[in-house]
């Protein structure tokens, strides 16, 4: 499943130009890091203090975005390049390993075109990020990098923590195109579960599980709930009812 890159993001930081003495920073970061790759260890943590943090677009903050041209100016591939952003992702804060998740499918993209590319190398960094409970950095570990290449049973969990975190399916990506009766299933598991807690179900579930086969079983229990003898269950039920028609 081919991977879609997140907007370039020096063409954000063109839109919303920085101050002078941050391009002029960021712009010998550059040179530094393509003439000794080991210079990106100290460069990369310092982006946020030269260059802010200020929101540029949907994707970047300008602090990501000088992150992510940081490690794009890396002369490394494969193997090295996955190696140095294993480092820079472990030793830095949330916000820098956010960095690194964000700018896995420019370094994917780019080293298909020439030299050893990164394919799956930088999964170990996607499957640690989604074990946390950082629900910024589980997003970006869902970005276009790990939902074309997380397996499908990784996927279909990391959607469901998510889901648990409240974390809006519509920042995941690939559902689209990734979601199946398996999801569709374990969200109407979920979906019941809720009811049945006299809870209310996440509206942004209903899509997935409209979709598949799922659907008609959850009818029927969400159906039996609306006779519980708990009146927050039938409520809940009802308005979930109500949700998946």
């Amino acid at each position: 499943m081919p991977a879609t890159p997140p907007p370039d993001p020096r063409t954000a930081l063109s839109r919303h130009p920085l101050e002078p003495a941050a391009r002029s920073w960021l712009a010998d970061a550059e040179a530094r890091i393509a003439a000794r790759p080991a210079a990106v260890r100290a460069l990369f943590p310092a982006a946020r203090r030269h260059c802010g943090r200020a929101r540029l677009d949907d994707h970047w903050t300008a602090d990501e975005a000088a992150r992510a041209v940081l490690l794009t100016a890396l002369p490394l591939t494969g193997a090295p390049l996955a190696t140095e952003l294993a480092g820079l992702f472990r030793h830095g804060d949330p916000a820098e390993q956010r960095a690194v998740l964000r700018a896995l499918p420019l370094l994917d993209a780019s080293t298909e075109a020439g030299g050893e590319p990164l394919a799956d190398l930088a999964l170990p960094l996607v499957r640690e990020a989604l074990r946390g409970n950082d629900s910024h950095v589980i997003e970006a570990a869902l970005g276009p990098y790990g939902a074309a290449r997380l397996p499908d049973s990784e996927y279909r969990q990391a959607v469901l923590k998510c889901v648990f975190q409240e974390i809006p399916l519509d920042r995941i990506a690939g559902l689209d195109t990734r979601a199946d009766a398996e999801l569709a299933r374990m969200l109407a598991d979920f979906a019941h579960e809720r009811v049945a807690a006299g809870r209310d179900v996440p509206h942004d579930i209903w899509p997935v599980v409209r979709a598949h086969p799922a659907r008609a079983a959850l009818v029927e229990r969400l159906t039996a709930e609306t006779r519980a003898a708990v009146s927050e269950r039938r409520e809940a039920a009802v308005r979930a009812l109500k949700e998946l028609s």
